[in-house]
């Protein structure tokens, strides 16, 4: 850790915090208990051994635990965590009202953007029978252009390759219109105007998808001005 050689306790919270991807993990454990993969899921550029260094130093300093269930391993907050989440939150607010992301192809990531929104959507509006959202980001690479959501009985699962189930949605959309409308920043009426998001299928599910996609945690904060 770096050491700013002062006894201040915001120097000394900005050691340990301030190392890259530090506040990122523990943003992903705000939202709930995550294992090693999901932990990547929602931070997509971190390596496997800087998220190992990270976890394990974080553990080291009372942050988060780690926790075993026969072979499963998951992390979670501690008490000393949990106090973070409020500040996590108000960097989230100011970083939507101040600092906002230019919608640049170096800031687009629909991992990070199916991630977020697999665990938002609102399952009131679909039915307890098993549906299949198929999501297609058309001017993306193709790597990472397809996407499944599976939501049955209020429970969302996402898939990067196919499951095998006829879609009952089809979602085709540019990355930065679909993030734009997740951030809150474009309505999901005027993309689907603009085309830049068009669906087809299910037509209940289609009606109501301004209503079931949901948006991010901080959509609902303005910018600065506006």
């Amino acid at each position: 850790m770096p050491n700013y050689g002062q006894f201040c306790p915001v120097a000394k919270s900005t050691e340990l915090l301030g190392q890259p991807w530090t506040l990122l993990i523990i943003r992903e454990l705000c939202c709930a208990d995550q294992s090693f993969n999901n932990l990547r899921m929602g931070l997509p550029l971190i390596s496997p051994t800087l998220l190992s260094t990270r976890l394990k130093l974080l553990e080291k300093q009372g942050i988060i635990s780690r926790n075993k269930n026969g072979t499963n391993v998951s992390y979670s907050l501690t008490e000393a965590g949990q106090e973070l989440s409020p500040i996590i939150m108000a960097l989230g607010i100011w970083g939507q009202r101040w600092v906002r992301s230019d919608m640049s192809d170096k800031d687009l990531d629909p991992t990070l953007l199916m991630w977020d929104i697999h665990r938002r959507i609102d399952t009131s509006f679909f039915p307890e029978k098993r549906s299949v959202i198929f999501f297609q980001f058309v001017d993306y690479a193709v790597a990472m252009r397809f996407w499944w959501l599976i939501v049955e009985a209020g429970n969302v699962d996402i898939c990067l390759k196919d499951p095998g189930y006829e879609p009952d949605l089809y979602i085709n959309a540019q990355l930065k219109a679909m993030t734009q409308v997740w951030m809150g920043d474009l309505s999901p009426s005027e993309a689907l105007k603009a085309k830049t998001i068009e669906l087809s299928g299910d037509k209940t599910l289609v009606h109501s998808f301004k209503d079931w996609i949901g948006s991010s945690t901080f959509a609902e904060y303005p910018p600065a001005g506006s």
